[in-house]
Parts: C-alpha cells; sequence; structure tokens
C-alpha cells in the first residue's frame, strides 16, 4: 500500500458575484483548479509526483485573492486546464488501487469529494485518508492546534525547496514531513489523536483566555453563528445571555464577536466551524478577556469596518445583526 500525499488549489466566487449566486447541482466551497500529490512508498521513501492543471466550469471568473496567493491566472488555465472529469481520470490512473490519501488539514478531501459529487463520479476511491497534522502533534509536542505546514517543515529542519501556495510543492513538503513520521503507528492510533484535537480547540488560544468549548451538530454555518449570538452566548462569569455585536469573519473558518453581560461587562468571542464527519457543523469557541490581545485585534478590525464619523446609532446597527455577519 502506497500513501499518496495530496493537496490542491480551488477557486472561490467573490462574494455578491454572479458566479457566486450561482445555483449548482451540488453544493460546492470551491470549484478545484490544481492537483498537486507525492507518492510515499511503504518503507516511506518519497517517490513520484502528479500535478494537474484543472479549467473551472462553474467559477470561471478567477478570485484576485486566489490568483495573487498562488499565482495561476485565467488564462493559463484555458491554456493548460484539463476538463474536471479527464483531470480526475488521471489523478485516479496515477494513484492507483491500494492507497492510503495523506492530507495537511481537513478540506482538501471535503472539497475534492464535494466537486466529485457536482460530476457524478465516483467519491468511494478517496474514502481512505487522515490529516497528517494529527499525527504530526500526536509524534511530536503532543498539542491540539493545527500546525502551518511552515511551523512544521522548521520543527523538522527542513528548508524549503518548492513554492508555497503551489499544489504540487506544499504537497512535496508535506510529503517529507510524512517520511519523518511513523506513518503505520499514526495511522493505527489515528482515532485517538482525532479525538484529542476536537477536545481541544483548533487553532493555539491568544493570552487572556478565560474559557474554551465545543458545540456539536449544527445543521449550517447561519444555524451555528446564531446559537453562538444567542443561546450559548453565556457570560463566562456568571452564565447568563450575552448580547453580541457584529461577527468579523476572519481566515480558517474564524469568527469574533464582542459580547456584554449586563453585570460582568464585555468580553470577546472567537469561534472556529468546522465540518463533522455526517456534514454538519462543529464550533470551537473561546471567551476572551475585554483587555485581551484578541479584543484589541477585535476593536482594530470594528475600527477598519467603520468609517470615521460613523457611529453605533446608524442604519448599520439597525440591520439584522445575522444578517450583516453572513453577508
Amino acid at each position: 500500500m502506497d500513501y499518496i500525499v495530496l493537496d490542491m488549489e480551488w477557486n472561490q466566487p467573490w462574494p455578491g458575484s454572479p458566479s457566486a449566486r450561482k445555483v449548482l447541482p451540488v453544493q460546492i466551497r470551491g470549484e478545484i483548479l490544481q492537483i498537486g500529490a507525492v507518492r510515499i512508498t511503504p518503507e516511506q521513501q518519497v517517490a513520484d509526483e502528479f500535478q494537474v492543471l484543472i479549467r473551472p466550469k462553474y467559477y470561471r471568473r478567477l478570485n484576485r485573492r486566489v490568483s495573487k496567493l498562488t499565482g495561476i491566472k485565467e488564462a493559463q488555465l484555458r491554456e493548460e486546464g484539463l476538463p474536471m472529469v479527464e483531470a480526475m481520470e488521471r489523478f485516479r490512473s496515477w494513484c492507483g488501487e491500494d492507497v492510503t490519501f495523506l492530507t495537511w488539514g481537513f478540506d482538501d478531501i471535503t472539497i475534492l469529494r464535494e466537486n466529485l459529487r457536482l460530476y457524478g463520479m465516483d467519491e468511494s476511491w478517496v474514502n481512505r485518508w487522515f490529516n497528517a497534522q494529527m499525527i504530526f502533534n500526536a509524534q511530536t509536542d503532543g498539542s491540539t492546534s493545527q500546525k502551518s505546514l511552515k511551523s512544521a517543515m522548521e520543527a523538522f529542519g527542513i528548508e524549503a525547496s518548492r513554492p508555497a501556495h503551489d499544489a504540487l510543492g506544499d504537497a512535496y513538503h508535506t510529503a517529507l514531513i510524512c517520511a519523518r513520521l511513523d506513518l503505520e503507528k499514526g495511522t493505527r492510533e489515528y482515532t485517538q489523536a482525532l479525538q484529542s484535537h476536537v477536545e481541544g480547540f483548533h487553532g493555539a488560544e491568544l493570552p487572556g483566555c478565560l474559557s474554551r468549548k465545543v458545540f456539536y451538530d449544527y445543521k449550517d454555518k447561519r444555524a451555528a453563528l446564531s446559537a453562538m449570538a444567542g443561546s450559548e452566548n453565556k457570560c463566562p462569569i456568571c452564565s447568563r445571555q450575552m448580547l453580541g455585536s457584529r461577527w468579523f469573519a476572519q481566515p480558517g473558518h474564524r469568527y469574533m464577536d464582542l459580547a456584554a453581560c449586563p453585570e460582568h461587562g464585555k468580553f470577546l468571542i472567537r469561534v472556529r466551524l468546522s465540518e463533522q464527519p455526517e456534514g454538519l457543523v462543529r464550533v470551537s469557541r473561546l471567551t476572551y478577556e475585554a483587555t485581551s490581545e484578541a479584543a484589541q485585534a477585535y476593536a482594530r478590525r470594528v475600527e477598519k469596518a467603520e468609517p470615521e464619523g460613523k457611529r453605533p446609532g446608524s442604519r448599520r446597527r439597525r440591520r439584522s445583526r445575522l444578517t450583516e455577519n453572513l453577508e
């Protein structure tokens, strides 16, 4: 059995654009643009490589942030990209039959399954996979926070030799890390490592954190954020329900809000949303002091969002908070 280290880049439509309003046969969070993969042999030797560009069918207008981050251009996709079905057939053929996928994070396989489903293609061949971050944590510092690829490379003294945010480059660097792990043991003990991660918080907490809690089984993002701003928005001191202000989105499915308790004042709330195996949403929630580093970051974000002279009594405040936050 070989291990296939997989990394992908995908396009997401700009919010409010015509592409974002498209109703697709299957809901997807991103359309795959590039696949990079590296094989690791049963002896844990880094072996052959695979890469392919995919010409988008649904989100043809490339998000400028995606283009800037990856270096991929629309003209390049038109000239070099393959149709999705052909690209996936080539990738599956290269992988072979008896393989286990390794990714650096939880998103790649989910995005891959969504895109396969969109085209009516078989998903079963990608069912056997593991998040290498969990194995890395279990075999290094035992933490529950998600490590960046760069920090994991630094921990092992691996120097970057390929470009970052390139699917093959990131897959290659991930393969170098995986080759230094005990993959057989890591996959055997993966359930335990995953449980430790679930019971912890997905990401490092900042100074001033007062409480942390994980919530499960929300049907979607809207329901999750609504609960975090409503029934689960409890004061860390007296447990009374607090009044939120406005969610601000951060990278990595994270959101922050400033909430107020009538008795104990303001607290900064940070949440991270992640998908459970059955498609429901899990929320990792941290509560911070109002004077914490995290709260100061929120204040800076508010300052950027509100033009000078704009006061809380404006029309913006009267709009539905949840509607604002999900736009």
